[in-house]
């Protein structure tokens, strides 16, 4: 998808230094994926102590949280 928008000039340039990136496109794609993945490590963490596990349920539970 094809988009347009502003970004913090220092702050791009710091994340193309610290992650040796070395294209704009690479950065936002990478801080993108950054971002999910937290996100979703978030929603497991949060689930901590709320669930029953059963080995015999581990599959159904799996297909619940998509990855």
């Amino acid at each position: 998808m094809r988009t347009n928008i502003v970004i913090d000039d220092d702050l791009m340039k710091e994340a193309m230094t610290l992650s040796l990136l070395k294209t704009k496109k690479d950065v936002v794609e990478t801080s993108l994926k950054l971002l999910v993945q937290i996100k979703k490590q978030e929603r497991l963490k949060n689930l901590r102590g709320k669930l029953k596990w059963d080995d015999k349920e581990s599959s159904a539970l799996i297909s619940l949280i998509s990855f």
